[in-house]
């Protein structure tokens, strides 16, 4: 029986929908830096983040079940509950922790990092790709952009310390997620490239933010849990639009559109927090940060395009 002939004709609509799940990405993950500064105002780091990783994995699982979606095997847990804590514990658990001294904008800024340390973590690895010269330049480029916004901090001594740990939990928060994405991509290679995107994100959300609800317990963050109306609706908002909203965009994104164009959203999202930490937050922006962002961005572009030499 021959194709239907509508078939091979490109669908417009479905293409403007994967774009449109393009831009939610870009704009929702440029916003949860915000959310989770406004929500740090009185809820503690880890156990912020433990909630809102186990509620939203929790209500996705619950959710692709009742849709008679397939579900991560038993089997598979282990490798999901290491991914999760690579991606989530100290990925997301990083970046919260750094934004507790640094302003929203600038960890949106330390984040974006994230592909120097990928394209490094992933050169050591025994089928990992080998660094070319334009990658090495974006990574010497990119260096120099973090040391051009820290610079002032160090020369302070010790009146920037505290400034300068949540510059290390950021980058902490890069290698985590640098690991975790080159275990994640080796591990996709194999049986696990067949199983559901999001109820695999689903389990990792909920795998890592148990562990990140344990690491919370463990440093007496339980007794000094408080809400205030600001704190918890930033919670509700990085669950239900940051987490869930954002994960299923990225989703439905990654399906349809080029994985090149989809990861653009890196370049996007700290120029959204930058933004929006300024007018929301009253966060300085100089001229310092102004180009120490767009060096890290120049450094990032240059390691991305870099395979192509």
């Amino acid at each position: 029986m021959l194709a239907n002939p509508q078939s091979l004709i490109p669908n417009p609509h479905g293409a403007a929908r994967a774009y449109l799940a393009f831009a939610a990405v870009c704009l929702i993950w440029g916003t949860t830096y915000l959310g989770i500064r406004v929500a740090l105002e009185t809820i503690p780091p880890l156990f912020m983040a433990a909630s809102r990783w186990i509620v939203a994995g929790t209500l996705l699982i619950v959710t692709l079940k009742l849709r008679g979606e397939s579900l991560p095997e038993p089997r598979a847990w282990p490798a999901l509950t290491l991914l999760g804590i690579m991606l989530l514990g100290f990925g997301n658990g990083g970046v919260v922790w750094a934004e507790q001294t640094v302003p929203s904008g600038l960890t949106a800024v330390l984040v974006a990092t994230s592909p120097f340390w990928m394209v490094g973590i992933d050169a050591v690895m025994p089928d990992g790709e080998r660094l070319t010269m334009r990658r090495v330049a974006g990574l010497v480029v990119g260096f120099a952009g973090i040391v051009t916004l820290v610079w002032p901090e160090v020369s302070a001594g010790g009146s920037g310390r505290a400034f300068l740990g949540g510059v290390g939990a950021a980058q902490i928060a890069c290698i985590g997620w640098g690991v975790g994405s080159s275990y994640a991509r080796s591990r996709g290679r194999g049986r696990a490239k067949h199983e559901n995107v999001l109820a695999t994100a689903a389990f990792e959300m909920l795998f890592g933010g148990l562990v990140l609800l344990a690491a919370s317990a463990a440093i007496g963050e339980l007794g000094r849990i408080a809400f205030s109306p600001r704190s918890l609706g930033a919670l509700v908002y990085l669950i239900f639009i940051g987490a869930i909203g954002g994960f299923g965009a990225y989703a439905y994104a990654l399906k349809h559109l080029p994985v090149a164009t989809v990861s653009l959203y890196a370049y996007v999202n700290p120029m959204i927090a930058v933004v929006l930490g300024t007018l929301i937050l009253g966060e300085p922006f100089t001229a310092r940060v102004a180009v120490s962002g767009l060096i890290v961005l120049v450094g990032m572009m240059l390691v991305r395009t870099g395979s192509r030499d």
